[in-house]
């Protein structure tokens, strides 16, 4: 976590973490407390802010495979969740009249021009038939989702970019972060939905996978019976992302990095199976990934071209618990005998909470769920930002 690109070496999770804490306990958070409703902060209806009320024009950007989630607060209900489609244009096509600036949902038309391309992000994208990307580098479009989140909140002018990639090794996690910070920082002009925005990123922190909701976590100024102080014990961070599963180990706060891990193996993986039961279906469809995450008795999904939906009731409970055991598997294959504790957090980890906690129980380790669980990295990672800001002197 570093906001030089030139660093090689990061910043030790000591320093950071215990750094975010103190202005994190000093401002009450509005939160759920760990271990509460993930999904209270309805993603659907997130308000949009107009700037950051704290005038630190702080981004945090989780770019997750499903969805970007992205927040210029520490408030749950202001995470704005986008899909992750992108679909790059030529300017043939751009002037050919496929976007326009019209008085509609952002969200359901998120575009751009920039650097002699046009760019459609989330819905829009997918419905100009561009899928989630599974399998590509996060470092692959992140310029795009990033410079839209931006926009989408109006922000301007300088601004701080707080980002996470997966752990898969100490080399790729600083070879893609060197990437991605050489993408994000600087100046950048942009022609966002119509109108022209100037940004320049002049701080940009970059941190692993899911270290986010233990920040997340140990900002609570309300901790639930039987929460320990995370600050003071050994406890692993399990992010079950779509694409991945982010294993991090995390010592009196100190990030172990010989330790921690990122597996492609995630809920696209489930999702395939969920497909695999379905005439005609996608595992990549927008549709089907909603239905999956509704509440029980809600969740149908009628493919393109079916006459009527599917319940996915009739399997999905069988799937699930199936799931759930083979990912405990792979977490207790990996986790390091020292732990005591396990924070599970990102959209899996609410997925699959009830058998996971049941599970990690039946092996004598204590399971923690990051609340809201979808959101708890870009909250965490907003907290990181703000805590690195207020630690700078201010310019003169």
């Amino acid at each position: 976590m570093t906001d030089q690109p030139n660093n090689t070496t990061p910043i030790s999770a000591a320093t950071p973490m215990n750094a975010a804490s103190i202005p994190m306990n000093r401002t009450p958070v509005t939160a759920n407390p760990i271990g509460a409703n993930p999904m209270a902060a309805n993603p659907g209806v997130a308000p949009r802010p107009t700037g950051n009320s704290s005038g630190k024009n702080i981004l945090s950007v989780d770019l997750g495979r499903t969805s970007t989630k992205t927040s210029v607060s520490r408030e749950p209900n202001s995470v704005l969740f986008i899909p992750a489609n992108v679909k790059k244009m030529t300017m043939e096509e751009v002037r050919g009249g496929v976007f326009e600036a019209r008085a509609t949902d952002p969200l359901m038309d998120l575009w751009m021009e920039f650097q002699g391309s046009g760019y459609a992000i989330g819905q829009l994208a997918a419905d100009f038939g561009a899928n989630l990307g599974v399998g590509q580098s996060k470092v692959e479009d992140a310029l795009a989702k990033v410079l839209a989140c931006a926009g989408y909140f109006k922000l301007k002018d300088e601004i701080s970019v707080v980002l996470s990639l997966p752990y898969h090794s100490q080399e790729q996690f600083e070879k893609e972060k060197s990437q991605l910070m050489s993408q994000i920082s600087g100046p950048h002009v942009m022609n966002f939905r119509g109108e022209t925005v100037e940004l320049n990123v002049t701080k940009v922190w970059i941190m692993p996978e899911g270290y986010g909701s233990l920040l997340w976590c140990e900002a609570q100024p309300k901790k639930g019976p039987g929460t320990p102080d995370f600050t003071k014990v050994s406890v692993a961070i399990v992010d079950i992302g779509h694409q991945t599963i982010d294993c991090l180990m995390v010592d009196n706060f100190r990030f172990a990095r010989g330790a921690s891990k990122s597996e492609e193996f995630g809920m696209n993986k489930f999702y395939e199976l969920v497909a695999a039961e379905i005439e005609g279906s996608d595992a990549q469809s927008l549709s089907l990934i909603a239905a999956v995450n509704r509440p029980k008795g809600d969740r149908f999904y009628r493919p393109r071209g079916a006459g009527k939906p599917t319940n996915l009731d009739d399997f999905l409970p069988n799937l699930t618990e199936m799931f759930s055991r083979e990912i405990c598997n792979r977490v207790l294959a990996w986790l390091p005998e020292r732990v005591t504790d396990v924070i599970l957090t990102g959209g899996g980890g609410e997925f699959f909470w009830d058998d996971m906690q049941r599970l990690l129980k039946e092996a004598k380790i204590n399971a923690h769920l990051a609340a809201p669980s979808r959101q708890a990295n870009a909250l965490g990672q907003y907290i990181y930002g703000e805590a690195q800001l207020s630690n700078r002197p201010a310019k003169a």
